[in-house]
């Protein structure tokens, strides 16, 4: 198999494999979790390595030349398999969500991204409960099922009538008090599975995005999606959201050129003035 040219028969061949996966080693598990799980976690700790194993598993049957790092490795494992990813490198989050899984909330997914030279070529999220699987390749689209996925010119709403999906936990906490004191957008909401949220925004079930910080495994295989259905994502600071290592990033995203501005614009600016109140 080929990145740069990726049938689309093996991309269906992916998405029914973890598609397999979740339904086997998630799903029995989610029916079971608030009559059975431990008060250490360990059911849900269960699902996420069961699940990690078996996508592993599978992978390696179907695509041995690719290497594969995943959320439950040790850390200085994944450290490792980052730094000597060679040819090519699957990166699994095999449970993307795991507090809502944990508290019997049905949002949650699988995350799968295909690093090639430094780079995302090819990604999948899988969301279990809803049967969608979203998929993108690099420079050849995205799809929810066999659905295309293409933002409208059109913005359809400005800023202060989007919805927007805001994670308030992991920002700065002036950043946070001024969005919740004034917000520019018309209403708000946070999912809890960072990979689906990036796959919701890039299908147009809300507009606007941010997130004070998102590991590989949770931006890699959404950013891409959104990338090719024609939305837009940076940092907080104006740099690409991906970077081939483990260091958290923060997201800023729309689904439109013009609507992104504006939401940048505005947080950049609130950033300023959170930063020249500190100094005073």
């Amino acid at each position: 198999m080929g990145a740069s040219a990726l049938p689309g028969a093996e991309l269906q061949a992916l998405c029914a494999l973890v598609a397999a996966a979740a339904r086997a080693e998630l799903m029995p598990r989610f029916a079971d979790v608030q009559r059975h799980m431990k008060h250490d976690g360990s059911l849900v700790t269960a699902a996420d390595l069961a699940m990690q194993a078996r996508v592993r598993a599978d992978l390696a049957r179907a695509w041995p030349q690719y290497a594969f790092v995943g959320e439950e490795m040790p850390a200085a494992e994944q450290q490792r398999r980052v730094r000597e990813s060679g040819a090519g490198l699957w990166c699994l989050d095999p449970l993307d969500g795991t507090s809502n899984f944990a508290a019997g909330i049905p949002f949650f997914a699988v995350s799968l991204a295909l690093v090639m030279e430094g780079r995302v070529e090819l990604a999948l999220v899988h969301d279990p409960v809803r049967d969608e699987c979203f998929v993108a390749h690099r420079g050849h689209g995205a799809w929810r099922n066999a659905a295309p996925l293409a933002i409208e010119t059109d913005p359809g709403v400005p800023l202060d009538r989007a919805i927007a999906v805001v994670d308030f936990k992991r920002l700065d906490a002036a950043l946070a008090a001024r969005l919740g004191a004034a917000p520019p957008y018309g209403s708000q909401r946070n999912f809890g599975a960072s990979s689906l949220e990036w796959c919701w925004l890039a299908d147009g079930r809300f507009h606007v995005y941010l997130h004070g910080g998102q590991k590989l495994w949770d931006h890699a295989a959404g950013g891409l999606i959104l990338s090719e259905a024609g939305g837009l994502a940076k940092t907080l600071d104006g740099e690409p959201v991906f970077r081939f290592e483990l260091v958290a990033r923060s997201v800023v995203a729309a689904r439109h050129a013009g609507l992104f501005a504006d939401w940048h614009r505005w947080l950049d600016q609130a950033r300023r003035d959170g930063s020249a109140q500190n100094a005073c």
